[in-house]
């Protein structure tokens, strides 16, 4: 019996790391406050990998979000606090096929009109935007791949799409006024 329950508590702890391994927290750092996110390594394995990459080099070190629009959402992690555009690592594939959906609070990969376009640029959902969200692997239906959710910092996101947008660096408008900084990007343990 006290074989059986060693064994069981093992295989349990093993379990419980298993799933703990699954959801990576991270803290974004900013000019107006942190935000805190889980993002879901079992959903979308490789833009969690992708962002831990860029993490871990201290690429989102000084970047900025430089495109803000209130009712929709936050966008950063390719430009420097100057609006200088950042050299990136290549695209990786679009994992919007993976069941979770562009609601408020959700972070997802930012990309041109290509579906397999993401690098480093990342947005937050500000309100439920499920045009967004993937239908099909047609070139129109991939939609934006969510990769996790925020868990805390949703008034520092409420707060950012309440600053007056204008034009800057290469952008003629939804730059925030002022600029907000991505301070650093962090893994929490």
């Amino acid at each position: 019996m006290k074989r059986v329950l060693t064994l069981l508590a093992l295989v349990m702890a093993f379990s419980t790391t298993i799933l703990a391994d699954d959801i990576v927290p991270i803290r974004i750092i900013t000019s107006q406050g942190d935000i805190r996110v889980d993002l879901n390594r079992t959903k979308a394995p490789k833009t969690v990998e992708n962002m831990l990459s860029y993490i871990k080099e201290g690429f989102y070190k000084d970047t900025a979000f430089h495109r803000v629009i209130k009712g929709f959402m936050i966008q950063g992690g390719g430009f420097t606090k100057d609006l200088k555009h950042k050299s990136t690592h290549p695209p990786i594939r679009n994992e919007a096929d993976n069941g979770l959906k562009n609601v408020r609070g959700s972070i997802a990969m930012a990309r041109t009109s290509d579906p397999h376009s993401a690098t480093s640029q990342f947005f937050i959902n500000h309100v439920d935007n499920h045009f967004l969200d993937y239908t099909s692997s047609t070139f129109q239906g991939w939609g934006y791949a969510v990769f996790g959710k925020v868990t805390s910092g949703m008034d520092v996101v409420d707060k950012i799409t309440n600053l007056p947008t204008g034009s800057g660096g290469p952008f003629g408008r939804d730059v925030p006024k002022p600029l907000v900084i991505i301070k650093d990007i962090v893994v929490e343990h």
